[in-house]
């Protein structure tokens, strides 16, 4: 495939699903630079992708607005010297809307995102923050920090991209204008900073800043595919798989939006398996759980 052509410096990988996996592991088993914008990459091999950058000298530059500001403010400190990284999240579109009415909620209305223009997946799984428990096993393995060391925090207005706490108090921001060229731009050339006719942050025009704590009753499936991270192996295979099949039977109008969460959490109750991560495994792992969530009943 491309990644593997010769002559190639630099591998983009922005496909969407688990058949983003191949390419990455392709790309660095011959030592390239990977833009990663593929998070289920990270998400369910991120074992492998790891053994693969030990083994092969590659490296991955993230894409990802919030795992781009991450490699921005780490290179404010060592990383020994870290406490934590805070990861934003816009809240989507229903951060306000009365929790029992999210049993209602139209697929037209999930698909307003209210800062950024993206694909019906993504948009789903920021509304539901599946795609903030995916950042968090990226920023895990992209950074090397332990899954209780980092932390998802509500910031509306998406100016303030991701936060690095250092043990001595002081707190590395990364802001810029909610525009994704900006971390696409960076990763291409990282780590140089062209001049460039992108968008500019008027601080005096955003105004105020403001963050709250993620609420786990309003986005459950966070913690959901949170639990499969830590459980490992191919549970988040599942977490993923199952997620896909579940956003699209909701915009298909099959199941109600809170059924996305409670499909996962189901999947990953009855997925028994616990062996060793491989490419095999996560192939079963996948087709299982999309079987799984095609049936799954509210």
């Amino acid at each position: 495939g491309l990644a593997r052509l010769d002559g190639v410096d630099l591998v983009v990988n922005a496909l969407v699903g688990a058949i983003g996996l191949r390419p990455t592991l392709a790309a660095l088993e011959r030592g390239r630079t990977v833009a990663l914008a593929n998070k289920e990459s990270l998400v369910i091999g991120g074992e492998l992708v790891k053994a693969a950058l030990a083994a092969h000298g590659g490296r991955i530059v993230p894409i990802d607005s919030e795992h781009s500001a991450l490699l921005q403010a780490l290179s404010a400190g060592r990383r020994d010297e870290v406490r934590r990284l805070i990861i934003t999240a816009s809240g989507g579109p229903f951060l306000r809307t009365p929790l029992p009415e999210l049993d209602t909620v139209r697929p037209e209305d999930a698909l307003r995102h209210p800062n950024w223009s993206m694909g019906a997946r993504i948009t789903i799984d920021s509304a539901t923050m599946v795609n903030k428990a995916f950042e968090v096993i990226e920023a895990h393995y992209l950074f090397a920090i332990p899954y209780e060391r980092i932390e998802p925090v509500i910031h509306p207005s998406s100016v303030v991209h991701s936060l690095v706490e250092y043990r001595d108090g002081s707190v590395i921001a990364q802001l810029a204008a909610p525009d994704m060229r900006i971390p696409i731009q960076y990763a291409l050339v990282y780590p140089d900073r062209p001049d460039t006719g992108l968008p500019r942050l008027d601080l005096a025009t955003v105004g105020t800043l403001a963050f709250e704590p993620l609420d786990p009753e309003r986005y459950p499936a966070f913690e959901a595919v949170l639990s499969a991270a830590r459980r490992g192996g191919t549970a988040p295979a599942v977490a993923n798989a199952a997620d896909e099949v579940l956003v699209h039977r909701f915009l298909a109008g099959e199941i109600p939006f809170t059924g996305i969460a409670r499909g996962i959490a189901a999947a990953l109750a009855a997925w028994q398996d616990d062996s060793p991560l491989s490419l095999e495994g996560i192939r079963a792992a996948d087709a299982w759980a999309r079987g799984f969530a095609q049936e799954f009943a509210i």
